[in-house]
């Protein structure tokens, strides 16, 4: 199997082009996808490749477009819809809450809605709070929605691939600061499985959960506790709806300690329904209080410093470390 070193937009791109070349009804639509490349250069080059049919610019007009898409999904296309931030599907809310996640069920299963809305998530650099928002505990909290938060180069491309293929609605959660993170994959073709964590660092002593972009400081953090022999089990989600809890319990149940991260805010977010269904399964096992780590509970604030200590990073992710193994 041969390796290539690439970027996680490249890896993106050969996912949209490999399953464009493998069935004919994949496209992709959205604001600056075709004669710009794409806001962040994901779909770079495909227009010249597939022509104006497949890969089609839109108005600034994500109501529309969204809801074009999912109509497209129903009469048996399979759309690849890119919102060039997360934070501007809101004003096509009422097509994603009201329609995508419920048109297979209130069709009676008449209809699927094979359709991936995917772009980046969070917070980037100083966009202040109108584009730093953390969309997977919103849209997780409808039924319907798959929520997919892949964190390098092989699992974005394996992932997206696997969420073409969906007969279901994707939200597909990518990161502007991930986009130039590099990694060797496989030349060959691969899919990585929808719903399945990956324990990316062995230990014994804490277990640390994650996902995108926060898989970076989670890390930084760990690397400090090994230093003083702590040894740290790192998680990475990847799939974060449907949750994979089996492979998160096994973890704690060898750990007995946990500490959850995520760059959302703290109140009703995605540690507090992780923490919970560990609670759940896990009760027994805990010798110590799970322990959070959320971006604070205010608006992003535009100033660098500001926005520092608002999101989580190593120093806060050792702090509650340590406060776990006290």
């Amino acid at each position: 199997m041969g390796l290539q070193l690439i970027e996680t937009r490249e890896a993106l791109r050969q996912a949209i082009d490999e399953e464009m070349t493998r069935d004919g009804r994949v496209f992709i639509l959205g604001e600056e996808v075709g004669e710009y490349n794409g806001a962040y250069k994901v779909t770079k080059g495909l227009l010249a490749k597939w022509g104006p049919e497949r890969v089609i610019d839109t108005p600034i007009a994500e109501n529309g477009f969204a809801g074009l898409a999912i109509g497209a999904a129903q009469t048996g296309l399979r759309p690849i819809v890119e919102f060039m931030s997360w934070n501007f599907s809101f004003v096509a809310a009422d097509q994603l809450i009201s329609n995508a996640c419920k048109a297979h069920y209130m069709s009676g299963g008449r209809f699927s809605v094979p359709v991936v809305f995917r772009g980046p998530n969070g917070a980037a650099a100083q966009v202040s709070c109108q584009h730093s928002h953390c969309v997977e505990a919103i849209y997780g909290n409808l039924p319907g929605f798959i929520v997919i938060a892949p964190g390098n180069p092989y699992d974005a491309k394996g992932l997206l691939k696997s969420a073409i293929r969906s007969n279901n609605p994707v939200i597909f959660l990518e990161n502007e600061l991930d986009y130039g993170d590099k990694m060797e994959i496989p030349t060959e073709e691969y899919l990585v499985p929808i719903g399945k964590a990956k324990v990316i660092r062995e230990g014994k002593h804490i277990t640390l959960i994650s996902y995108s972009r926060m898989l970076k400081a989670c890390r930084a953090a760990a690397d400090v506790l090994a230093q003083e022999g702590i040894q740290v089990e790192i998680i990475d989600l990847r799939t974060i709806k449907p949750l994979d809890i089996a492979t998160v319990a096994h973890s704690v149940r060898k750990t007995h300690r946990c500490v959850l991260v995520e760059e959302g805010h703290i109140f009703a977010g995605i540690s507090a329904e992780l923490g919970f269904q560990i609670m759940e399964h896990c009760f027994d096992d805990l010798d110590a209080p799970l322990q959070r780590v959320c971006q604070r509970e205010t608006p992003m604030p535009y100033s660098k410093m500001l926005e520092r200590e608002t999101l989580p990073n190593q120093e806060r992710i050792l702090a509650a470390l340590r406060e776990t193994l006290r």
